[in-house]
């Protein structure tokens, strides 16, 4: 490994672990760290949606033209978007509405850049014993793919709102307190669309 990535690695490990003394220390001040939260994410239509897209991109990624795509990172990847993506999303949302703390912030910031980029930059590492060359094109694509994660999975329908991002709500976060997942579905075809467009060039 080249001297720059030796200290770029150094560096967000070092973001890691201060993020994880916060989220230790804070873990009360934290959403995600919530029951309430997992109630929110673990209802049955983003369960499926989820099951289904992991699904899919694990069994592709072998046939990608992106050797460093594989049966580990591709799940393992999906499952953080998934767990962390509504979280770090609203939570940065928030943040810029002044309704989160800074130490929020950043905690949500290392996790989006851990999911989307940092656990694949290092299990390259790990499997091939160089950084990826990759390491770039994969925190812009990723980090797209994860936006669209967080925000497909935070939505919400509500009769005398229609449909919206549910941490723009004071209860954010709760499960559905009502469900039209046919107005969803216009809304969330956007997020899809966006991202099978980043996917698909990787598979023709």
């Amino acid at each position: 490994m080249t001297m720059p990535f030796a200290l770029y690695m150094a560096a967000w490990v070092a973001a890691c672990l201060a993020a994880a003394y916060l989220i230790a220390r804070h873990r009360q001040r934290l959403e995600l760290c919530h029951a309430r939260y997992w109630r929110f994410l673990l209802q049955d239509w983003k369960v499926l949606s989820f099951s289904i897209a992991a699904a899919c991109l694990t069994v592709i990624a072998p046939y990608s033209d992106d050797y460093t795509w594989d049966y580990v990172d591709a799940p393992v990847m999906s499952v953080l978007a998934f767990v962390t993506g509504p979280w770090a999303v609203g939570t940065l949302y928030r943040a810029l509405r002044r309704r989160a703390s800074w130490i929020n912030a950043y905690i949500a910031l290392c996790v989006w850049l851990f999911s989307a980029s940092w656990f694949y930059d290092l299990y390259i590492v790990l499997r091939d014993g160089s950084y990826s060359p990759y390491w770039l094109p994969n925190l812009f694509l990723s980090s797209i793919l994860y936006i669209c994660a967080g925000l497909f999975w935070s939505l919400e329908w509500r009769p005398e709102q229609g449909v919206l991002f549910q941490f723009t709500q004071p209860h954010w976060p709760e499960r559905d307190a009502d469900r039209n997942l046919g107005k969803i579905f216009w809304f969330a075809l956007p997020l899809m669309i966006i991202a099978a467009t980043v996917i698909l060039p990787f598979l023709l």
